[in-house]
């Protein structure tokens, strides 16, 4: 063998071992692929934000619907009988730029409406005239919808906005392009957030709640009885009780429990502390 087929051949095995190494990095599952890239981070290769950012799209794809909506009782609604003039305060303390539209009660939406819809007809003094009449087709879907198809049906049909619908056709709740979206870029952390639980101990007498936390789940936890008639998550029962939207800060008794908002935004609550009673405070509201 020559010098110049002893170089083919080790030009050779290097290209095949260089591929079998590539092979044998390859990752045979998601989570394989993270400790990959969490690596990459670690070295640098890639920064944090790009790291939280590709997680969040992995997250996406595991995530449905139902897991990020506004539930229906949290939900800033119009009905379609009510006049521009009725809604107007609503429209402009929520500031949203799109209000789901109701017929008999919550649970049937028969459209949208636009907040920019409004302005011809305020500008021209027709206040009387009813939401029906300037409402558009609402985006109809499935709890069980997976959030990547949900995020490239929103841009296919240019929408920002859809109803999520129950098994019974009802609505139970809505989730825009922001929701999707915000799994992807993240929200600011604090020392509030939980990771995969609902309830987090924080002592013996307080602990944290996520918001969307189901009724049933808070019930089975802290051996509770609130009824899930109207509602159907914990920030639900809150809403309700209250009768608005709360901000931060704001607190509620229930019971044996205290409810204190810990986080809130315009649209909905996102997380509650929750304190037990001593039984000679149940009845009047703790410090």
């Amino acid at each position: 063998m020559n010098d110049e087929q002893a170089d083919e051949v080790s030009e050779s095995r290097n290209w095949v071992e260089r591929l079998s190494h590539f092979f044998a990095l390859e990752p045979r599952t998601r989570d394989e692929l993270l400790d990959i890239l969490r690596h990459a981070q670690k070295r640098q290769l890639i920064d944090r934000d790009a790291l939280s950012m590709i997680e969040g799209v992995l997250k996406v794809s595991r995530l449905r619907v139902r897991d990020v909506m506004l539930p229906r009782a949290q939900m800033d609604v119009v009905h379609e009988d009510a006049a521009i003039e009725d809604i107007l305060p609503l429209v402009i303390d929520t500031a949203h730029s799109r209000f789901p539209v109701i017929g008999e009660d919550r649970s049937q939406v028969v459209g949208i409406l636009l907040a920019k819809d409004l302005l011809p007809y305020v500008l021209r003094q027709q206040l009387s005239l009813p939401v029906k009449k300037l409402m558009r087709q609402a985006l109809f879907v499935p709890e069980s919808k997976r959030l990547n198809v949900m995020l490239r049906e929103f841009r296919e049909r240019c929408q920002h906005m859809a109803i999520v619908i129950d098994e019974y056709g009802a609505a139970s709740g809505l989730i825009t392009i922001e929701d999707i979206l915000e799994q992807i870029v993240g929200e600011i952390s604090d020392e509030h957030d939980l990771e995969e639980e609902y309830i987090f101990r924080r002592s013996n007498r307080v602990y944290t709640v996520k918001a969307i936390t189901p009724i049933e789940e808070f019930n089975r936890y802290f051996h509770a009885d609130f009824q899930k008639e109207e509602v159907d998550t914990i920030g639900g029962l809150i809403v309700s009780a209250l009768g608005h939207l709360p901000k931060r800060g704001e607190r509620v008794q229930l019971d044996r429990f205290l409810f204190e908002v810990l986080r809130a935004d315009n649209r909905r609550i996102h997380l509650l502390k929750v304190k037990l009673l001593e039984p000679e405070l149940q009845a009047t509201r703790a410090d």
